[in-house]
């Protein structure tokens, strides 16, 4: 797809990561998915998520969040309009096509909740008015997994609402050379253009919504949850809500391979991404960076059988 290509490109002309992140990324994008962003400082996670946002032509928000955020400041406020004399509602910085919610654990659970619950239902509702979110709309949050002080953690409930958890790790030793020598956040950064219309991605995310999935494959991904569920190691598997998230992850991965149907590897290489922020092991007390839940998950999926 050029469309697709031509993103990939632009994206990738300021992160010079990990590119499968940026797949990941695109992946969820088409899929009408969220997507957290969870690594240390410094491996580029704002970087790749303002490449993203920038590379497509609608409107862009961004949210820093804080300790001391309230939900109004998110959702926006209703004031009183002298002049008309009436109140009026003032939208906040949800009301746009990509949000980058920059360190979503810094702020306390009922300004993350405000959030995850327009990221739910498209929808927020604020005085007793509901009020629909533009579309295409997509959250892009980022948070450090290893820092404690001053944080207030995802519950699960709420990381249920992201289509997929990546994590970006550090860059190659030719990467990071790039990146010394480009310094891309303060060069092409700047300089880098949409490439892509909202029309034109609405348009792709219903092409990937037309994606053909065989009931083989169908089976096969209930298979991997019911693993989950029957796993000594784990309190909680995948829900339904997770397995309907990997069916578009996977029918997304498709259309970025340019086919119309999905094969089993677009299943298996969604499966980490998509899953395993939703599970919980035994004796859970803080999966920093996930890295239980990922150990788990990939040897849920090595006990259960592709089909051919």
């Amino acid at each position: 797809m050029q469309a697709i290509e031509r993103l990939r490109n632009n994206i990738r002309k300021c992160y010079l990561g990990n590119q499968q992140a940026v797949d990941k990324l695109i992946v969820c994008m088409l899929a009408q998915g969220h997507m957290l962003i969870e690594d240390v400082p410094g491996v580029g996670k704002t970087m790749l998520a303002t490449s993203l946002s920038r590379s497509i032509d609608g409107s862009m928000s961004r949210i820093q969040l804080t300790p001391d955020m309230l939900p109004a400041d998110v959702l926006g406020v209703t004031v009183w309009d002298q002049q008309k004399a009436e109140f009026t509602f003032k939208p906040g910085p949800i009301f746009s096509n990509i949000v980058l919610a920059d360190e979503v654990n810094r702020t306390t659970p009922r300004t993350q909740s405000a959030l995850l619950e327009a990221m739910s239902e498209s929808q927020v509702s604020i005085d007793g008015t509901t009020r629909k979110l533009i579309a295409p709309f997509i959250v892009i949050a980022t948070q450090n997994p290893f820092e404690f002080e001053g944080t207030y953690f995802l519950p699960e409930s709420q990381l249920d609402r992201f289509l997929m958890r990546i994590h970006l790790g550090y860059p190659s030793p030719e990467d990071e050379a790039r990146i010394l020598t480009l310094d891309p956040s303060r060069t092409q950064l700047h300089e880098l253009k949409p490439v892509m219309t909202t029309q034109e991605l609405v348009d792709l995310q219903q092409q990937a919504q037309d994606i053909k999935i065989d009931q083989t494959l169908v089976e096969y991904i209930v298979q991997i949850a019911n693993a989950t569920r029957e796993n000594e190691q784990l309190q909680i598997g995948v829900s339904p809500r997770g397995t309907l998230a990997l069916i578009h992850a996977a029918k997304a991965t498709a259309l970025l391979g340019a086919r119309d149907y999905v094969v089993p590897d677009d299943i298996i290489s969604n499966v980490i991404p998509v899953f395993a922020h939703r599970i919980i092991p035994k004796n859970y007390i803080h999966d920093a960076g996930g890295v239980t839940s990922q150990r788990i998950m990939q040897q849920v999926l090595e006990t259960v059988p592709s089909p051919v």
